[in-house]
């Protein structure tokens, strides 16, 4: 069996980065229980990429995680683009197609309707392939295009290339090296069209001695049942809303090695439970589709975030510029932060679009959602800031929470003894559940859409 190395055809000369690291015989991946190797992966790579179009990229429409990675390799191997709509609702597939004139859309599924230009994914051949080679990528090929979640505003494209994300994963790599160690297997509970599932549950067993779980499970038991397909030690990549729902499940999880979350602010006291409980440190990673995450910390234990290797923050009066190795320049964003320990550590402060100021009084938004979750009762809730301004000039905060129990005034009364008045939600609706996605967001349209339906 060969392990020569080619490269594409068609590129100038250039630096060049492995699609595949490690030993051709380690475990990329996991299915039905059993391992795939890196040489079986990169024979469904070459049989995969051999059937696309001919075209600049696709939107990844795979639901199972190791298709996806089929089809990602398949389509950077070609030359092509993933594009990662910030869902995978038909809308939201159809606005990015019509961004990328000729594109198309691949999948493992029969899907009905289906977008225009629909190429379904054959049956991986099985058994191990008669050659295998690594393909060598051009370090400045755009290889995904990641689109925001929308939950500020219309979702914006984010070009990545392969260099780029070869520097954050050693970032990632490094950080959870350093108490796991190299080699682990994981199950993640994110899609991976989102940034962070692309970085943690793609780009990890690419470019890390790590395997990954070819599902993405949703109901506690079913993360404990893939979990128990895959050997020690065991990361699970998840996300605040998925911790809570199996801490509070009472579900019973094979020996972990380590939780990491991110895509929400993780509560104190939902990660000091979660460890307890599960007897495995939580690490929260920080990060943006923009950015890639740049620093992390063990949120039971530590306030202050840890950047990783290479990277610098540069606070500014309306947020904070980034500086890291995965970045071609320095890219601001809203959060507003304070550096400790020589520059190496930071504290978040809120985000400038979180900010308010009505009749004279500040706060933030954060601080006013983190009061209303405290609430006994109160399930899930989220307070925002309304766009229009009434009647004397000044944005309303309104209010969607999920409190089963209560009624819309005790919620109000509650609030009324944690918040200053002038920050109430007004108007403040109670709903069976909040429009979140897939990775626990909260798109901004869909809550309009909630708010204002009656």
């Amino acid at each position: 069996m060969s392990s020569n190395v080619f490269e594409i055809a068609g590129r100038a000369p250039g630096p060049r980065l492995p699609l595949l690291v490690g030993s051709l015989s380690r475990p990329v991946a996991w299915r039905a229980g059993l391992p795939v190797s890196a040489a079986v992966f990169l024979g469904h790579v070459r049989q995969v990429a051999s059937l696309l179009p001919d075209a600049g990229g696709a939107v990844n429409l795979c639901e199972d995680r190791y298709a996806f990675l089929v089809a990602f390799a398949a389509l950077v191997v070609r030359g092509q683009t993933n594009l990662l709509p910030p869902s995978r609702a038909p809308h939201a597939v159809d606005e990015v197609m019509a961004g990328h004139p000729g594109s198309y859309a691949i999948g493992e599924l029969d899907l009905s309707p289906a977008p225009a230009g629909y190429v379904r994914m054959p049956a991986l051949d099985d058994g191990m392939p008669e050659e295998v080679e690594v393909p060598m990528i051009a370090a400045d090929a755009v290889v995904a295009i990641g689109y925001t979640s929308g939950s500020t505003g219309k979702p914006k494209p984010n070009a990545k290339t392969w260099g780029s994300f070869v520097a954050s994963n050693a970032g990632n790599a490094s950080m959870l090296g350093k108490s796991i160690g190299k080699a682990f297997d994981l199950v993640a509970t994110v899609p991976p069209q989102h940034m962070y599932g692309m970085e943690m549950s793609v780009l990890m067993p690419l470019l890390s001695e790590v395997s990954v779980h070819a599902g993405r499970p949703f109901f506690p038991a079913d993360v404990a049942a893939a979990l128990a397909t895959m050997p020690e030690p065991r990361v699970l990549v998840t996300t605040p809303v998925h911790l809570r729902a199996l801490v509070e499940s009472g579900v019973a999880l094979p020996p972990l090695a380590a939780f990491v979350s991110a895509t929400a602010p993780m509560p104190v006291e939902l990660a000091t439970t979660a460890e307890d409980r599960f007897d495995a440190p939580l690490y929260e990673v920080f990060g943006s589709t923009e950015t890639c995450v740049f620093a992390s910390r063990r949120t039971s234990t530590d306030e202050e975030w840890t950047l990783y290797p290479g990277v610098t923050l540069h606070p500014q009066p309306d947020g904070t510029l980034v500086d890291a190795p995965q970045l071609a320049e320095a890219i601001a964003l809203a959060d507003i932060v304070t550096l400790h320990g020589e520059g190496r550590l930071f504290r978040l402060r809120g985000r400038n679009s979180d900010l308010l100021e009505i009749a004279g009084k500040r706060a933030s938004l954060g601080d006013l959602n983190r009061r209303l979750l405290a609430i006994d009762g109160v399930r899930d809730g989220v307070l925002f800031q309304l766009d229009e301004a009434d009647s004397s000039g000044v944005r309303r905060i309104a209010g969607l929470v999920v409190a089963p129990a209560m009624t819309e005034q005790a919620v109000m009364t509650a609030l009324r003894n944690a918040m200053d008045p002038v920050f109430l939600p007004r108007p403040l609706r109670l709903v069976d559940a909040l429009p979140r996605n897939e990775t626990g967001k909260l798109p901004r349209g869909p809550l309009l859409a909630i708010l204002f339906a009656r």
